[in-house]
């Protein structure tokens, strides 16, 4: 079904995620250019926006069926949100995950109270197929990541507001896509508060489901792509966000591994942040990018959870 977030999504989103989570940073990235802000929503308890989605998504549950539970699928952090979300709500959560999905997330997503179903599935579409026939099965509300008008709100609402409260006259807002929740709701953010930005979206080109779709003229809602550092930005679109997607952004593009690798390295070195690959997409558009588009320009960094292994073999190490 199509939907729309609308004036009260926002604001539901608003009170909730200003209860329970907490402002995040817009600093100045001059090693990016003139004129380059960074949200830094790496810096969000959990470790990534997803944390603001899950919140809107629970609050806005009818309460007898919240209390039995909900079921969600997840690259990770959409996961670890939720499980954080349904400790401070009072709400039973089970996340699906693949075994690839990183450790740091896996044990997260567990120590934050969560159940953790770990499944050996081909990449994020498989998981979520299993977590909606789960959760059907059990009688209990499905989750989305991105493909929710809550979720939405609290994800891309919630970050817009705070971006137009810090900068005003932001000019380019460029955000990471997967499914495309997190633009929907910069879009609704821009077009409530009557704001005139444009938003570019970046994906990876081993995974570019949304690029596809856009380029095809038809919602991609399934997508198996190329293993890739931005494992967070895996699978298919829903024809909602391709929707808005298609109406709403100014640019989609998509970067290299290479380029996603070399943003981690940089972020660390020049920036002092740890950033996983589906932020770093961001960085790798901006480091190629951000002369092309009207300042000032807010890049939104969505999250830090790389396993330490990892980021040391990117360094290095």
């Amino acid at each position: 079904m199509p939907w729309v977030v609308d004036r009260e999504h926002l604001e539901r989103a608003r009170r909730v995620v200003a209860e329970h989570a907490s402002p995040t940073r817009l600093v100045e990235a001059k090693a990016l250019g003139e004129g380059v802000w960074l949200k830094l929503e790496c810096e969000q308890d959990t470790g990534s926006f997803k944390l603001r989605g899950a919140l809107a998504a629970m609050a806005a549950l009818d309460p007898t069926r919240a209390a039995r539970g909900v079921v969600t699928a997840s690259a990770g952090n959409h996961g670890f949100g939720l499980a954080r979300a349904g400790a401070r709500l009072s709400i039973p959560v089970t996340v699906f995950v693949a075994s690839s999905t990183p450790a740091i997330k896996r044990e997260g997503i567990a120590g934050a109270g969560a159940t953790l179903e770990v499944v050996e599935a081909s990449g994020y579409d498989a998981v979520e197929a299993l977590a909606k026939a789960a959760a059907e099965a059990r009688g209990v509300a499905f989750v989305s990541p991105f493909d929710d008008p809550d979720v939405a709100a609290g994800n891309g609402g919630t970050v817009g507001l705070e971006i137009l409260a810090a900068l005003p006259d932001v000019a380019t807002v460029v955000a990471p896509v997967g499914g495309g929740g997190l633009v929907a709701g910069l879009a609704a953010a821009r077009r409530i508060e009557g704001a005139r930005f444009a938003l570019v979206g970046v994906q990876s080109e081993a995974c570019p489901a949304m690029v596809r779709s856009l380029e095809e003229g038809h919602a991609r809602l399934t997508f198996e792509g190329e293993p890739t550092l931005a494992e967070g930005l895996e699978g298919g679109v829903s024809e909602t966000t391709f929707a808005i997607a298609r109406a709403e952004l100014a640019r989609m593009d998509a970067v290299s591994e290479a380029a996603i690798a070399d943003a981690m390295r940089f972020a660390k070195r020049a920036l002092d942040l740890t950033v996983e690959g589906s932020a770093a997409v961001v960085i790798a558009w901006l480091r190629e990018h951000a002369a092309e588009v009207e300042a000032p320009i807010v890049g939104v960094v969505s999250g830090q959870n790389v396993d330490p292994e990892k980021l040391a073999r990117l360094m290095g190490r």
